[in-house]
C-alpha cells in the first residue's frame, strides 16, 4: 500500500545549502519545511535562478522554519512574493530571531528603503506563529487530505533550533504520542542537528519513533573533538597565534557561532585571570572585537531570551558573571568605525581578536579584515564552523596553510597568515552524533534520507545508519 504523502526537495537534496523540502499529502496541500538561501557551489550550480522559486505555491498551507541560519530561511522573501501567503510556524526563540534575520537580507538584497523594510517586517511578524517546544499544531488540509499537525523539539544547533515532526492522520485515528497505529504516520525533518555540550543550549534528544527520517549529513563523515579537549584547543590556538603579537580573524556566523565563541572566551578569561595570553598581555586585558551590527543585535537578543539558555548558562549568571556581555568585549557598529578598526589594525597590528560575518568568508566585514591582514604572517585566521565548497573560507583553509592565495571580490590576495581550523566548535551534529540520533529512537525509522551533505559525507554515514539495519536513501 502506497504512502498518503510524496516529499519533494526543492534545495540540499544534493548539496548542503538552500535547505527546503515539501511534504506533499494525497489530496494536494503541502507545506514547506524552510526555504534557505543557495551558497557557495550551491548558488553556482543554480546560476541565476539561484533566488527564485521554482516550484508551486498554491497548495501550500504553511511554511515550517527549523531554525533562522540564513540558507534554511534566506529566500523567504522571494516565497512570499512567489504569492505564499500561510502562516509561517517557528519556536518562540525563532519568532524573536526571524525578523533580525529578514531584515538584514531584504536590505542586502532588495531595498534599504526604510519604510519598505518596516512594511515588509511588519508582515512577517503577522505571519509568525510562535510555536512552544513539544506541542502539536494542527495544519489545514482540507476536507478530504489526511489530517496533518507539526511539533517542534529543540535540536541544539543555535538558540530557537527545532527537528520538525509531522503527523500525518487518517479519518478515525486518534493517537497522539503512543506507539505507530495503522493509521498514524509520523515524519521527522531532523533540520540542524547540533552537537551535545554546544555552549548555551541543552543537547538534542531522540523522539520517541520516526515512519521516515530526513536527516541532515553536514559532518556525516567525521566526528569532532569533546567539549573538555576543543575548549582547551581553543585556548592553546588563541595563546600560539598571539605569540607574535597579532591579529586573530575568526570568521563566525551574526547567529549562533558568534554568542557561543563569546560564552567560551569568557570562560577562558575566567579561568585564565592570572595567566598571560602572550607575552606581557594577561587574558583579562585581551580585546575581543566583534565587528557586525547584525551579530550584536543577535547578541542582545540571545540576552533577552536567557529563559531558553541550558542550566549551566543560567547558573553562571547566577553566579554574577556576564558570558555574552563581559569587559573585554567591544563591538563595532557603524561602517566608519569598522573602516577605522581595520585601518587601525593594519597599521599598528595590535593583538586581539576579531569575530565578524561572513561565517564562509563570501561578504560582510570580515572580507575588509582579510583583504587588509592576510598577508602579514603575523596574522591568524581561525575556522570555527564549515565552510562550503565554492566560499572563499573554503579557498583559505584549504590553500592558507600551503601560502596559497584567495580571491576577494575579484581580486587575488596571497595568504601569508597562518590558518587554524578547530572542528569542534561545529554547531552541527558529527558522525557519531547523527548515528546515535536514529540509534536512541524506540520505534527506529524504516527509511532515512540523507540531506544537507556532500556526496562523501552521506556516504560515510549511510554506512553507519545502514548498520543498524535502517535503509537509507
Amino acid at each position: 500500500m502506497s504512502e498518503p504523502y510524496t516529499i519533494h526537495h526543492h534545495g540540499a537534496r544534493e548539496g548542503v545549502t538552500g535547505s527546503c523540502h515539501e511534504l506533499r499529502l494525497d489530496g494536494g496541500a503541502g507545506i514547506l519545511i524552510d526555504c534557505g538561501l543557495f551558497q557557495g557551489e550551491d548558488e553556482q550550480t543554480r546560476g541565476e535562478g539561484r533566488l527564485e522559486i521554482d516550484f508551486e505555491t498554491g497548495h501550500l498551507k504553511a511554511l515550517v522554519v527549523t531554525h533562522v541560519h540564513i540558507d534554511h530561511v534566506g529566500r523567504i522573501p522571494y516565497l512570499l512574493a512567489a504569492g505564499f501567503d500561510g502562516p509561517i510556524i517557528c519556536s518562540e526563540p525563532s519568532a524573536v530571531l526571524l525578523p533580525l534575520v529578514l531584515e538584514d537580507a531584504v536590505k542586502i538584497g532588495f531595498t534599504r528603503d526604510r519604510r519598505l523594510v518596516e512594511k515588509f517586517i511588519a508582515h512577517i511578524k503577522n505571519r509568525i506563529v510562535a510555536l512552544p517546544y513539544g506541542q502539536w499544531h494542527p495544519i489545514e488540509t482540507g476536507v478530504d487530505a489526511p489530517r496533518l499537525s507539526v511539533k517542534l523539539t529543540p535540536a541544539g544547533h543555535i538558540l530557537g533550533s527545532a527537528y520538525v515532526t509531522c503527523r500525518i492522520q487518517s479519518e478515525g485515528s486518534t493517537t497522539d504520542n503512543g506507539p505507530r497505529t495503522k493509521n498514524s504516520l509520523h515524519i521527522l525533518f531532523s533540520g540542524d542537528l547540533g552537537a551535545p555540550y554546544t555552549p548555551l543550549l541543552p543537547a538534542p534528544r531522540a523522539p520517541y519513533r520516526a515512519d521516515l527520517l530526513v536527516l541532515e549529513s553536514t559532518y556525516g563523515d567525521r566526528v569532532h573533538e569533546g567539549r573538555r579537549e576543543r575548549h582547551q584547543r581553543l585556548r592553546e590556538v588563541v595563546e600560539r597565534a598571539l605569540a607574535d603579537r597579532g591579529v586573530i580573524l575568526v570568521p563566525a556566523f551574526s547567529i549562533g557561532r558568534t554568542q557561543e565563541l563569546l560564552y567560551e572566551l569568557e570562560e577562558i578569561i575566567h579561568r585564565n585571570r592570572a595567566r598571560f595570553a602572550a607575552k606581557g598581555l594577561p587574558w583579562e586585558e585581551l580585546e575581543i572585537i566583534v565587528d557586525s551590527p547584525l551579530a550584536s543585535r543577535f547578541t542582545e537578543a540571545y540576552r533577552k531570551l536567557r529563559p531558553f539558555w541550558d542550566a549551566e548558562a543560567r547558573a553562571r549568571v547566577r553566579a554574577g558573571r556576564h558570558p555574552l556581555a563581559f569587559e573585554q568585549l567591544t563591538t563595532v557598529d557603524s561602517h566608519d568605525n569598522h573602516l577605522h578598526t581595520v585601518g587601525y589594525l593594519k597599521k599598528h597590528l595590535r593583538p586581539c581578536i576579531v569575530i565578524a560575518a561572513s561565517g564562509m568568508c563570501a561578504g560582510g566585514r570580515i572580507v575588509n579584515y582579510l583583504k587588509a591582514l592576510l598577508n602579514e604572517k603575523s596574522t591568524d585566521v581561525l575556522f570555527v564552523g564549515y565552510q562550503a565548497a565554492g566560499t572563499p573560507g573554503r579557498d583559505i583553509q584549504k590553500y592558507g596553510p600551503r601560502g596559497g592565495y584567495v580571491v576577494l571580490d575579484g581580486r587575488r590576495y596571497d595568504i601569508r597568515a597562518q590558518v587554524h581550523t578547530l572542528s569542534g566548535y561545529s554547531a552541527h551534529a558529527d558522525r557519531k552524533d547523527l548515528v546515535n540520533f536514529v540509534r536512541r529512537m524506540r520505534h527506529r525509522p524504516q527509511k532515512v534520507r540523507l540531506v544537507h551533505g556532500e556526496a562523501q559525507a552521506k556516504a560515510a554515514l549511510a554506512k553507519e545508519l545502514e548498520a543498524l539495519g535502517v535503509e537509507v536513501d
